[in-house]
């Protein structure tokens, strides 16, 4: 079988590996959008590397646009096969994607208006809302630990990764030449011990392994200091500078895990009289769909859900779904927390809430997650002075913060903890994507002192036989 590394190598957003069969089955192993690169990321997305018409299946780790962002334009482009997932990752994608495709709508408005100013003729949207709808119709859904087969000789189980609701690696065992081979894409993993999600569940030996490396060379805190942490922030920002704080945060897996945190300091009598925002309507819905998936969290979440109080909602917390209510924050003048969708502050309302906010000292924003180099968000963390925001230069005032504790990764310790299920000498190659570039030989060196001595890193459209 032969593997092509179409994104996710040098960098962590648009992850495409294509398996082709030796009978000549071409099945596509996520199907992402490349993020935060401006005007680049438009021209990038739309160079595949490979044509739609000609893939036969696509598998799905996970939701994340920077995994499954790209399905709706292969489907425009003439994808007609099918789309395994499991059953919360398609119901996250029914919101996920057309709310993706609106933003490609409205981000092509304003590319088309820098085009003008170089007389450059308009461009259409990558896709559109309509475009991303459709492409639903291609999803089917397998539950978790539930072997399935495309084809006479390959087979695929789901296995719980604890990244975000309903993601998973994908388990394959294929047979070619009349010997048996397994392949684990691990897609991303998440962390152990957290409030919500379960750890990341085993998987089963494996010959080959394609493994993420996004935190491949740190170590994150504890989880169990995220709350004290972020009790701390907010006293900080609300108590005593009288403040907003506004939080950048990924409206599905992220916002859910900072609800549930200022629930539960809520309910000790810790947190401050402040009123607290969740401006993201696809949080919103989001967070309904949790409810929907019970299979997908951890013990002591559906102990939780079973008890009176509802821990996505308490008396402080609002919940912002239309325009105008947004813009009503803009002239809130008291102490609030404001949760906005995009965690990496490159779309969204958060962008808005950053451009009203940002130059008043009395602000804090806090990341709570990982930020791709060139966006907004690492741009504005790691202490630039100015930042454009919607084409205007503004002077960062405001306090900077952040709790990586919050973070969906594993690093590079949880990793290695994931692959404990693994006996070295009988995995033959681990392939390290979805890291950035000096991020990623560091990680296999951790690999190595580990155990595991058969690593590879990939280079962007690399192509390898297994």
């Amino acid at each position: 079988m032969k593997i092509d590394f179409l994104g996710a190598t040098e960098e962590v957003t648009g992850s495409k590996f294509l398996l082709t069969t030796n009978d000549g089955i071409k099945i596509l192993l996520d199907c992402g959008m490349y993020q935060g690169k401006g005007l680049e990321t438009d021209s990038m997305n739309r160079d595949l590397g490979f044509a739609p018409s000609q893939i036969d299946y696509i598998i799905l780790s996970h939701a994340h646009i920077d995994h499954s962002g790209l399905i709706p334009y292969v489907c425009k482009m003439g994808f007609r096969g099918v789309i395994f997932c499991t059953p919360a990752t398609r119901d996250l994608c029914s919101i996920m994607l057309p709310d993706s495709g609106k933003i490609q709508e409205a981000d092509t408005v304003q590319f088309n208006r820098k085009r003008a100013l170089h007389g450059l003729a308009p461009i259409e949207p990558i896709y559109t809302l309509r475009d991303a709808a459709a492409s639903l119709t291609h999803f089917h859904s397998v539950p978790y630990n539930h072997t399935f087969a495309i084809t006479p000789n390959f087979s695929v189980q789901f296995i719980n990764t604890g990244h975000m609701l309903g993601s998973s690696a994908v388990y394959i065992t294929y047979t070619e030449d009349n010997t048996a081979k397994t392949l684990c894409y691990t897609g991303d993993v998440g962390r152990y011990n957290k409030k919500i999600l379960p750890d990341p569940v085993a998987f089963p030996q494996a010959d080959y392994i394609i493994i993420e490396s996004t935190y491949g060379d740190r170590l994150h805190e504890t989880i169990d200091t995220a709350e004290s942490q972020l009790l701390l922030i907010v006293k900080d920002a609300c108590a005593k500078r009288k403040g907003k704080l506004i939080i950048p945060s990924f409206a599905i897996g992220r916002t859910q895990d900072i609800v549930y945190a200022l629930h539960r300091l809520n309910l000790c009598g810790d947190l401050p009289d402040v009123e607290i925002f969740v401006d993201s309507p696809l949080a919103v819905s989001a967070t309904h769909i949790f409810g929907m998936h019970p299979d997908c969290f951890s013990d002591n979440m559906l102990e939780e859900l079973s008890g009176v109080a509802d821990p996505f909602g308490f008396e402080k917390l609002q919940y912002v779904r239309t325009i105008e209510d947004s813009k009503r924050l803009n002239s809130y003048n008291r102490p609030c927390v404001i949760i906005s969708a995009s965690g990496m502050m490159e779309a969204g309302r958060v962008k808005h809430h950053l451009a009203n906010n940002i130059e008043n000292p009395k602000t804090t924003i806090l990341s709570v997650g990982y930020c791709a180099p060139t966006t907004l968000g690492a741009k504005i963390m790691r202490g630039d002075s100015k930042v454009s925001i919607f084409g205007v230069i503004y002077k960062v005032r405001a306090t900077l913060a952040s709790i990586e504790s919050f973070s969906g990764h594993a690093d590079y310790k949880e990793l290695i903890q994931y692959l404990s299920c693994q006996e070295q000498s009988k995995v033959k190659k681990i392939f390290i994507i979805h890291g950035e570039e000096e991020v990623r030989p560091r990680y296999a060196q951790h690999l190595h002192n580990a155990g595991f001595h058969n690593c590879h890193i990939p280079h962007f459209r690399e192509t390898v036989w297994i």
